[in-house]
């Protein structure tokens, strides 16, 4: 079994910064790529970014672009996502996701999620 466990949330102003972070155990493998999801209540989960595990390339969502970081380190089987200049609409709960076999990446094919940590902004 595939474990990811999320940290680095918390409550923030409009404009300041946050890293995430996810931490892959279990099974021994190496993911093809990481994921970033959230979800605001009452709103559909969407993807927010995904970076491939071995070439490092990120995606971004058009609305967070210029403005978060995904990064990972392998070694550490750890992914990253830095927040700058946060905005009361990236309020949510952030998911991290592994997707094994590139399958329909960079937003789709995800098949192991964590928990989730909350990011909340305040005007």
């Amino acid at each position: 079994q595939v474990q990811l466990a999320e940290s680095g949330g918390g409550l923030v102003q409009a404009g300041a910064s946050l890293r995430l972070s996810c931490v892959v155990s279990g099974r021994t493998f190496s993911p093809s790529a990481m994921g970033w999801f959230r979800q605001a209540p009452g709103k559909e989960r969407e993807f927010v970014a995904a970076v491939t595990w071995r070439g490092g390339i990120g995606y971004y969502a058009d609305s967070v672009k210029g403005r978060f970081t995904i990064s990972r380190d392998n070694a550490k089987n750890t992914v990253y996502l830095q927040m700058n200049s946060l905005k009361p609409e990236d309020t949510a709960a952030y998911y991290c996701a592994v997707n094994r076999d590139m399958r329909g990446y960079p937003q789709q094919g995800y098949d192991y999620w964590g928990q989730g940590t909350q990011v909340t902004v305040s005007s």
